[in-house]
């Protein structure tokens, strides 16, 4: 709630009239729970939660990492309750699209994998907090109930995908693959030459906003 693309698109949407909700997953930021104990469903039943309690006209929903694989995945779920309408864009920031398998487990080392399945967690350095990463056997075997790339991705919405090219976290490789899952649906890439997986600086800004423009 607090990181800097969160709060800059809290004041582009004040600027706009527009309402904005923005939250944190549990066991991250300000709410409450361990991070050990989150898996993919988890996090899709909280996002799915908040994303019904608004009522007052269709959503963008605006994802970055693991966010933008969550957005992906409640639009999957909405659409299969019949509630497709809901949502009419999606933002995608260096979206982390079956990061429990494809970005954790499959590039995890022999150690590592060995820590997850006999000791239950693997944790290793944050670049991003001082608390340490965490990743536990129930969320990668949870994760494997929720994958998208091995198939076409229907959004029923506008998609617009920013990803930056020196992204450690995410490369852009992943992002390609997205793009050639989506299917019908209009949806744009904007590849960041010199981007990081935060996307924080004001350019890079820039381009959430001048995508917000274009879904409205």
């Amino acid at each position: 709630m607090d990181s800097t693309k969160a709060s800059a698109l809290d004041a582009e949407a004040e600027r706009r009239g527009l309402g904005l909700l923005r939250f944190d997953y549990s066991g991250h930021g300000r709410s409450d729970g361990r991070l050990e104990d989150g898996t993919v469903s988890r996090w899709l039943e909280e996002t799915l939660a908040l994303v019904r309690a608004q009522s007052e006209g269709p959503q963008i929903l605006v994802g970055s990492s693991m966010g933008g694989y969550l957005s992906l995945l409640a639009v999957r779920a909405l659409s299969k309750a019949g509630e497709a309408e809901r949502v009419k864009g999606l933002i995608l920031i260096a979206p982390a699209v079956d990061f429990t398998e494809a970005l954790i487990w499959a590039k995890a080392p022999d150690e590592a994998r060995r820590a997850i399945m006999d000791d239950g967690v693997w944790r290793r350095p944050s670049a991003y907090s001082s608390e340490p990463d965490c990743f536990t056997r129930d969320l990668i075997e949870d994760g494997r109930k929720h994958l998208l790339l091995g198939g076409m991705i229907r959004t029923g919405a506008p998609t617009a995908v920013l990803q930056g090219m020196r992204d450690e976290d995410v490369p852009f490789s992943h992002a390609l693959a997205l793009m050639q899952r989506f299917g019908g649906d209009p949806a744009t890439l904007t590849l960041v030459k010199d981007g990081d997986h935060r996307l924080s600086r004001p350019q890079d800004l820039q381009l959430m906003f001048d995508a917000l423009e274009r879904m409205m």
